[in-house]
């Protein structure tokens, strides 16, 4: 029995977007589901991908200019849910919690953005 699993579903929220189009569009074409913040979103759309915004599965708009996005239990219950422990897949399931498989991320340059 492998330890691994097939990508299905991909969450992606970065600033720094330097390949992120060349990444985006190999996992798409192997057939992965991109979920994605508003901006990234924008930026894959742009080139022509189909993307999910994440405020379609909270319901709940970006806020904080930005900076609260995914904290949300929608969110964090598909990323953190274990695979392997019927308790979490029920609970998923119930809440209509989408599985991500690989989580795409990198921060915002924080020292830009504190006051010297």
């Amino acid at each position: 029995m492998s330890d691994l699993y097939p990508i299905k579903k991909a969450l992606i929220s970065v600033s720094d977007k330097t390949g992120l189009k060349e990444l985006c569009t190999a996992l798409s074409s192997a057939g992965v589901e991109l979920y994605s913040t508003r901006g990234t979103a924008k930026f894959l759309q742009e080139s022509g991908l189909a993307v999910t915004a994440v405020e379609s599965l909270t319901q709940y708009p970006e806020m904080m200019d930005g900076r609260v996005k995914t904290l949300h239990p929608r969110i964090f219950g598909g990323v953190l849910a274990r695979r392997e422990m019927a308790s979490d897949m029920d609970e998923a399931k119930t809440h209509d919690v989408p599985l991500f498989d690989l989580v795409v991320v990198n921060l915002y340059p924080f020292h830009k953005y504190l006051k010297t």
